[in-house]
């Protein structure tokens, strides 16, 4: 195992010099010039910061910006990277709890950045990218860099309406890599089209997969993902072979029936992560590309980027229910039951992950981390730290992890235990129905489904009825124009408890 990404980076650079790393839809760069990038943004960099500090980057959709990640890390710091799409007051929380003293921005997101309030220095990317690498500066400032060393912070958000840093190891983040490549079979071959925002969890598999096997990615037009034609066009464009997309992403193109026009000509590995994959449309990427492998995928920011992985053996039907398989490599995964005994096998218990690919914590939140980062309470004997999800899950007989939701979304009704997450998987059978999302109104003891699509009420009334007891039927069905979202693509549920009447 090597003691950092960049020890990857090195030996993957001599390797496949000439080879394209990244590509958009302006510029493709090589694994050479990625490199010598890299280099110079450090050089720059490496004078001036204190050694594992964090750097802000705030760089657009492009080439350039996995370099200034890197960059940063040949600093011998560790990056906090940031969307400029995201509001403002969503920016000035995460520069609140970085605390960083430095930031660098591309010329493109200049202004926004002066916008902000930041108190350290600003660099633009364009103007430090041609420095000349000083190796001597750059190895000095790198002596003291371990596995354990931070990589980086990605935010999530946080019950308390602050948004949380989740700090990752390079250790924990070579052990996922090393993790996926074996079940996707990565390979120089492979290229890799980009979905996720750059500075989002999903994304380091398309930065990192590369400098682990050679692999290339293309980094794909945001605009083309509401342009599904389009958006195959560009993966038979750059012969794209491998996807690694949240589920929204699989979802949209068998919506929009992008396959009636086109097909993905040199697909071979589809994995996919995030939330549930409703397999209606799952079913559609199967008859279409039958030789495709499939992989669900399931996991937290705090482990990451994903703990557990099933490959999908068979053909699946709308009403399949898929389960979340098995743990990676270097992935140890435990059921546990309220009082903090083990769960049996059947029985479904909170979804608790140890191993060598934890977070590190929480940024600057000692308290937070202490509460979500714990003693493993089926070992007294060394310490065994785990991070419980709150997700749900029961082990079937064979050993396969299935998913029931959230814990803090399974409520009590009438009597009975429901879990909103079956509501609405239910509700996206229903042709018509795009998306949705079920909530309970406890005072008034009522049941809401908000959803979007053309289904009418009577359609999602009779499949509930045919499909759900009477009282897991919601008795308040609102349809929106577009269902809200939070920065990081999940349901904005706190929007959506305003409606409720």
């Amino acid at each position: 195992m090597y003691k950092s990404v960049l020890c990857w980076l090195d030996a993957v650079a001599e390797k496949f010099s000439g080879k394209t790393v990244f590509s958009d839809k302006n510029t493709e760069i090589t694994f050479s010039q990625f490199n010598e990038y890299t280099k110079a943004i450090g050089t720059f960099l490496a004078d001036k910061v204190t050694a594992q500090s964090p750097v802000i980057v705030m760089s657009g959709r492009n080439v350039y910006t996995p370099a200034c990640f890197l960059g940063v890390v040949r600093a011998g710091c560790f990056y906090a990277p940031m969307d400029s799409t995201m509001p403002v007051h969503r920016l000035n929380q995460i520069i609140g709890v970085i605390k960083s003293d430095y930031m660098i921005v591309d010329k493109e997101n200049l202004e926004i950045a002066k916008s902000l309030d930041f108190q350290g220095e600003i660099y633009v990317l364009e103007d430090i990218i041609n420095t000349n690498p000083d190796e001597a500066l750059l190895a000095k400032a790198t002596e003291n860099l371990t596995e354990e060393t931070p990589l980086y912070v990605i935010f999530t958000s946080g019950s308390t309406g602050v948004p949380k840093g989740v700090i990752t190891s390079h250790h924990s983040l070579m052990c996922y890599i090393n993790a996926v490549s074996k079940v996707l079979d990565a390979n120089s071959g492979d290229v890799f089209g980009n979905q996720s925002p750059l500075d989002y969890i999903a994304a380091v598999r398309d930065i990192y997969l590369p400098l682990k096997t050679g692999a290339s990615t293309v980094i794909i037009p945001k605009n083309e993902f509401a342009m599904p034609t389009k958006l195959f066009e560009t993966l038979n464009e750059y012969k794209v072979t491998a996807l690694c997309w949240s589920v929204a992403g699989i979802e949209l193109p068998a919506k929009l029936g992008a396959f009636n026009c086109i097909k993905p000509e040199y697909l071979k590995k589809v994995i996919f992560s995030g939330s549930v994959m409703p397999c209606k449309y799952l079913k559609i990427w199967q008859q279409n590309l039958p030789d495709v492998m499939f992989v669900n995928q399931y996991g937290p920011t705090e482990a990451t980027a994903s703990c557990t992985y099933y490959v999908v053996d068979k053909q699946v039907e709308d009403d399949t229910v898929l389960p979340i398989g098995v743990p990676y490599e270097n992935y140890r995964i435990i059921l546990l039951n309220e009082d903090g005994t083990e769960t049996e096998k059947g029985k479904t218990g909170e979804i608790c992950v140890s191993g060598p690919i934890l977070a590190l914590g929480y940024y600057g939140d000692k308290e937070r981390t202490e509460q979500s980062f714990i003693q493993n309470p089926l070992n007294n004997n060394y310490r065994e730290l785990i991070y419980k999800t709150g997700d749900l899950g029961s082990f079937r007989e064979d050993g396969i992890l299935e998913f029931h939701g959230r814990k803090d979304r399974q409520i009590k009704h009438m009597g009975h235990r429901i879990e909103l997450g079956e509501i609405e998987e239910t509700a996206k059978q229903i042709d018509g129905v795009e998306d949705c999302c079920s909530l309970y109104y406890k005072e008034k003891e009522q049941l809401y489904l908000f959803y979007t699509g053309s289904a009418s009420s009577k359609e999602i009334v009779l499949h509930f009825r045919k499909n759900l007891p009477a009282f897991m039927s919601p008795r308040k069905l609102m349809n929106l124009e577009s269902m809200p979202h939070l920065p990081n693509g999940k349901t904005d549920m706190q929007t959506l408890k305003t409606y409720m009447k």
